[in-house]
């Protein structure tokens, strides 16, 4: 496997298809958090590659994905416990952003989306709690999607925060986007273009997050989007704020994170990046927080956002403020970026929402991206829908 791009943390892992399907013929690769018979994960570190042992099973997504024909090549790199939305992983390096030369690839699926951005594979599996396909599919000018919460069996998935936890693809096409979903996603009503998405909002809220340098370019693409759409409208979805919410989405997920791997780092005591510590450090003093709020604000976001995009409709956002920031960058400017990107991405997150985002030329022809979310459950409707109107 040619790892130039520094995409693999095993570019030797290799696993032949298990059966035949739509996707014969095809290559994919897997983020190292999902079990693969024979493979120890290592979750982006190496005290967690020590303490633990190969799997002796297929995660559900990689067995149905082989089962379908394709075949699995390389283990793809991973931030420390998936806990960062930048790419750069302190142990084992960053890999190298092939349409953004001197730029973070985006985490925490980064080796996923350089491996499909650079061509190594035709596809990647990554998981997404708070960004973590369409951050890294946005910085690396791929299409990333992220499914409803609990579309996709997290079998054998090392789970990050269980509440917001989803397992995403990566591809270089939309209508291979469409193609994997039809494999991983439960076989659900699929209307035909163009009655599929009857409704478009314009997250009025979301879209002045927008860098200036970014708006013309994610402008035309909001226009080519509005074509295929029977009506569009102008919405705030967040009075209380997008910071509120992004505010909401950190602390309950940083709870569930400490809930999940606290007992493990607290008896390992392992090493992480100085970024990766201090979020650790953060979520520990959750523990005693009264998030009676953030739970109440988090179920009225959801019931909100569900009720308004029901089957038909589509919510329209940036993925990014803008393309990727410089690797090795000044600290606070990157933490600038992750809580932009999180304002956003925290949106589908707190519903549990399908979000798809789509590959957009910015200036210089830095990648940016521009996302749809559509509504819980009609994952492969949005799908269809995309593949028609941007395909």
């Amino acid at each position: 496997m040619d790892n130039r791009y520094g995409a693999f943390i095993d570019p030797k892992l290799k696993v032949m298809p298990l059966g035949y399907g739509p996707l014969e013929g095809l290559s994919f690769t897997v983020k190292d958090v999902f079990a693969v018979a024979g493979h120890t994960s290592s979750a982006g570190n190496p005290d967690w590659l020590r303490t633990h042992s190969a799997s002796t099973y297929h995660a559900a997504a990689v067995r149905s994905l082989l089962m379908a024909g394709a075949s699995l090549k390389g283990a793809a790199l991973t931030d420390e416990l998936m806990y960062s939305l930048g790419g750069e992983n302190y142990h084992y390096g960053t890999p190298v952003n092939p349409h953004a030369a001197g730029c973070i690839p985006g985490g925490s699926s980064s080796g996923s989306a350089v491996a499909v951005a650079s061509g190594s594979v035709d596809f990647a599996l990554g998981t997404d709690t708070g960004g973590s396909i369409r951050v890294p599919s946005s910085y690396c000018g791929v299409y990333g999607f992220r499914p409803s919460h609990g579309a996709v069996d997290m079998k054998g998935v090392i789970p990050l925060s269980p509440g917001f936890d989803t397992v995403g693809w990566m591809t270089g096409h939309v209508e291979l986007l469409h193609k994997v979903g039809k494999v991983l996603l439960p076989v659900g009503k699929e209307e035909p273009y163009p009655n599929t998405m009857d409704q478009l909002f314009i997250a009025t809220d979301a879209w002045t997050l927008v860098e200036k340098e970014s708006e013309i370019q994610l402008s035309n693409a909001l226009s080519r989007l509005q074509t295929g759409a029977g009506r569009a409208w102008d919405i705030e979805i967040a009075p209380e704020g997008l910071k509120v919410w992004m505010d909401v989405f950190r602390e309950l997920q940083g709870c569930e994170i400490w809930s999940t791997h606290g007992e493990w780092i607290e008896r390992e005591r392992p090493e992480f990046g100085p970024d990766i510590a201090d979020r650790f450090a953060w979520a520990s003093s959750l523990v005693a927080k009264d998030l009676t709020f953030a739970q109440q604000t988090k179920e009225g976001i959801s019931s909100r956002l569900r009720q308004l995009l029901g089957e038909s409709g589509c919510l329209v956002i940036p993925t990014v403020p803008g393309p990727a920031p410089l690797r090795g960058g000044d600290s606070r400017q990157l933490e600038r970026n992750r809580s932009g990107a999180m304002m956003l991405c925290c949106i589908a997150g707190l519903a549990g929402l399908p979000q798809v985002t789509l590959p957009v030329n910015g200036e210089d022809g830095l990648p940016l991206g521009i996302s749809v979310i559509g509504g819980y459950g009609q994952d492969l409707r949005l799908l269809s829908w995309i593949k028609e109107v941007w395909g």
